[in-house]
């Protein structure tokens, strides 16, 4: 049969799809197939094609079998490299000859071959395991020294009241680095959980930032660090959900408190911004910046991965789980907004939100 007629069929497959025949030579392949591979379209040996022992080896077994076949396809486009699950099946390419059937035995055999990627799927599998790991980790260092602690009070300091003491602190915190752990936890996952749902309250920013500074007046003053705040000219309301923009700004000040040492200053700032892109149209930026080490460059595209640390000890010292700026970034992309990092070593860092006005 002439090829733009195989090509016709194969074109209402949704899947980058190819016509083999009874050599292994290519005798169609769809417009997705193509885009896949310039040749996949080409009356030529399937082999010179695609080139991967896997695929061809799964289209000769088809052929000589005529049972369906499996094979997995691997492509790279620069430096992304793409997953495909690869369905080899047996089809008869002649089943008729001027208008007479051609019986089974005698018709001519071919494969069709379909390829869906897969790529998503496999990076959200990596990615579920990476995260199970790390949780997992953070949770079993902890419970490993309580369960160490409790071990000697029950021998060695069994009735040492100054050994008890200390060691009932330390236990102290360790519980209640657990408790934050498992609380950012399940405050991501209600994050993500309503991630496709775009909030519509009308949210007041400027008293939203006046609490969190209120709120958080005593770790200043622990720290002997000030906090100042440039307000807007206006009122600013934007679209959102309350507690999740309450929860945006707490961290980025509590981190700049945290993270900034000793006599820092924070500068907090809230200015409308106009036609910012990504936004469609205009907003609102809200800056948090401090004047401590700041984070070498290397760190900053990283720094909203779950768990991911600059300074793991130093951050675990300070109370940090890991998953707060995670859980920042989520909420931020929720509200169909954006989050920009800047940092110079020794000068400081500033963490700007900018949230669409309606």
């Amino acid at each position: 049969m002439p090829h733009e007629f195989y090509r016709s069929y194969l074109e209402a497959v949704p899947l980058p799809a190819l016509l083999i025949d009874g050599q292994a030579r290519i005798l169609a392949g769809n417009a997705s197939a193509v885009k896949l591979n310039p040749h996949a379209d080409a009356d030529r040996p399937l082999i010179l094609v695609f080139r991967q022992p896997s695929l061809n080896t799964a289209v000769e077994q088809c052929l000589r079998t005529g049972q369906a076949q499996r094979a997995i396809y691997m492509h790279s486009e620069g430096p992304q490299e793409y997953r495909f699950d690869v369905n080899c099946a047996p089809v008869d390419l002649v089943a008729e000859v001027s208008g007479r059937m051609v019986p089974p035995s005698l018709r001519k055999k071919g494969v069709m071959v379909t390829f869906q990627d897969v790529t998503e799927v496999q990076q959200l599998d990596q990615m579920r395991r990476d995260f199970v790991a790390n949780v997992s980790h953070e949770l079993r260092t902890p419970l490993t020294a309580i369960l160490g602690f409790v071990e000697t009070l029950q021998g060695p300091a069994r009735g040492d009241p100054k050994a008890s003491e200390r060691f009932l602190s330390i236990m102290a915190a360790e519980a209640s680095r657990m408790n934050r752990l498992v609380g950012d936890l399940l405050s991501l996952s209600r994050v993500e959980e309503v991630s496709r749902m775009r909030p519509k309250d009308p949210v007041d920013l400027d008293q939203l930032i006046r609490s969190v500074i209120q709120n958080l007046s005593h770790l200043a003053n622990e720290s002997e660090s000030r906090v100042t705040y440039d307000a807007a000219d206006e009122p600013v309301f934007v679209p959102g959900d309350a507690d999740q923009l309450l929860q945006v700004v707490t961290n980025l000040v509590e981190n700049a408190l945290k993270y900034g040492g000793q006599n820092t200053t924070v500068s907090i700032s809230l200015t409308p911004v106009n036609n910012v892109a990504g936004l469609r149209g205009n907003g609102f930026e809200l800056s948090v910046a401090d004047d401590g080490p700041g984070i070498d460059s290397v760190h900053i595209a990283r720094l909203t991965e779950r768990f991911y640390r600059i300074d793991s000890h130093r951050s675990r010292e300070m109370g940090g789980t890991g998953l707060g700026l995670a859980i920042v970034k989520h909420i931020i992309n929720r509200h169909r907004g954006r989050l920009e990092i800047e940092s110079v070593l020794g000068k400081g860092s500033v963490f700007s939100v900018v949230l669409p006005a309606q």
